[in-house]
């Protein structure tokens, strides 16, 4: 229904619509990658299936080759049971709100805004093609490549692909450039995507760099747009770290533009004290990559990212990239002559907890009394620290992130609200 919607709406807008879909490596992906195709070409639209990609790729190739949107099938760093889309106009950026509401407006069944109630098909010379794009990949491949002012000639690095969308593109990126690679997760099977690696799990990688000595490791998620690094020692490395490294490298260069940094209300305080010490002003925003970039381009920031790992480098790229984080950090290890552990040498980090919680019913979990009177507890366990509590956008969670002067009142104060989110479970 979704493929069948964009292709109609973008006909409307004149020309002939085509459309670019990638998909990362899950089973479901496939079925849902045929069911777009035959959609957009039974509304007259033009389908270019990329095949398995990243969706950084499908937003890079969407502007570049002047597509009117791209669609990647990923659940990004979930499990494989789970699935989705994610939307791109045709300047690379996350579809417009106004467009993702007409979406939902004609999944509900509310189409009262499509004269004769329902999308006409498409017949005869009308029909729209299905176009196989592997070469958009290989365009790709090739940008990622040229981004690269360094070569990685003697570096040892890992790189764990999550067995997910980046599995074929990352290694042959850095391999391009010299490194000798060492690969964990880059076996998918169509049910192992994110399971016991990548982003999310990155123990098999640490141990990966400690036993072979390596430079450092990189672990991406289940669509490549997320980048977690392992320094030599083994040690995580995660967004807030990263963002703090390119701060200081691209203002060493003079490529930060107000001296300004994006990031969102989950990353440590420590981020913010640490980088205002060196004359760069921290830009807070909500949860969300979208959110990012929106604020990254209000604000002027040529950086943003959050402390999961989804990091923005805004001069060359509108989304996300995991690949793209990876090669900027081994640049400036190359560039500045320093191991990774010291790219992030003055960054202090405030004690902090963050603490997932299954829930039934996520909306009304944030609404119940219970749960609201144990966050006010919570925070006077804080004092001047703070509390966040939000709904996660993928799964049926919720996020507790505390933070504080000690790790006995962040383990507490998670502690109190989680156990008021269990008993609003029932259990």
């Amino acid at each position: 229904m979704v493929g069948r919607f964009l292709g109609w709406y973008y006909l409307t807008r004149g020309g002939r619509c085509r459309v670019i879909i990638g998909k990362d490596t899950r089973l479901s992906s496939y079925t849902l990658e045929y069911a777009l195709a035959a959609g957009i070409t039974a509304s007259g639209g033009d389908a270019y299936i990329m095949h398995v990609t990243t969706t950084p790729s499908i937003s890079f190739i969407a502007r570049c080759d002047g597509f009117d949107c791209g669609v990647m099938i990923s659940a990004s760093h979930n499990p494989y049971a789970d699935n989705g889309i994610k939307l791109v106009n045709g300047r690379g950026e996350k579809l417009e709100r106004g467009v993702l509401h007409l979406i939902e407006q004609y999944l509900d069944g509310d189409r009262d805004f499509i004269s004769g109630g329902d999308l006409p098909l498409a017949g005869g010379d009308r029909v729209g093609r299905t176009v196989d794009y592997i070469a958009g990949r290989n365009r790709y491949i090739g940008h990622l490549i040229a981004l690269s002012a360094s070569s990685f000639r003697g570096m040892k690095i890992g790189l764990d692909c999550a067995n997910g969308a980046g599995y074929k593109i990352a290694p042959s990126v850095f391999e391009a450039l010299g490194a000798d690679i060492f690969l964990v997760g880059c076996s998918p099977d169509g049910l192992n995507v994110n399971e016991g690696c990548g982003a999310t799990d990155v123990a098999a990688l640490r141990r990966a760099v400690r036993e072979n000595n390596l430079d450092v490791g990189f672990a991406f998620d289940g669509d490549a747009d997320r980048c977690i690094c392992v320094d030599e020692r083994g040690e995580i490395i995660d967004g807030d770290g990263i963002m703090y490294a390119a701060a200081v490298a691209l203002g060493a260069r003079g490529e930060l533009a107000g001296n300004r940094v994006v990031a969102t209300v989950m990353s440590n305080g420590g981020l913010k004290t640490s980088l205002a010490a060196r004359g760069v002003e921290v830009v807070s925003c909500p949860v969300g990559d979208s959110e990012v970039y929106d604020r990254m381009c209000s604000c002027g920031a040529a950086l943003g990212g959050e402390q999961s790992g989804h990091v923005i480098f805004g001069k060359v790229e509108r989304t996300g990239d995991g690949i793209v984080t990876a090669l900027q950090l081994a640049g400036d290890m190359v560039e500045r002559d320093r191991r990774a552990s010291e790219l992030v040498r003055g960054l202090t980090r405030l004690p902090q907890r963050l603490v997932s919680v299954r829930v039934r019913d996520k909306e009304g979990a944030l609404k119940d009394r219970a749960v609201g009177a144990a966050i006010a507890r919570a925070e006077g366990v804080l004092s001047d620290g703070r509390m966040v509590v939000r709904a996660s956008g993928t799964e049926n969670v919720i996020r507790i992130l505390a933070e504080g002067r000690t790790e006995e009142s962040c383990d507490l104060a998670t502690q109190i609200v989680g156990e008021a989110l269990v008993k609003f479970n029932g259990e």
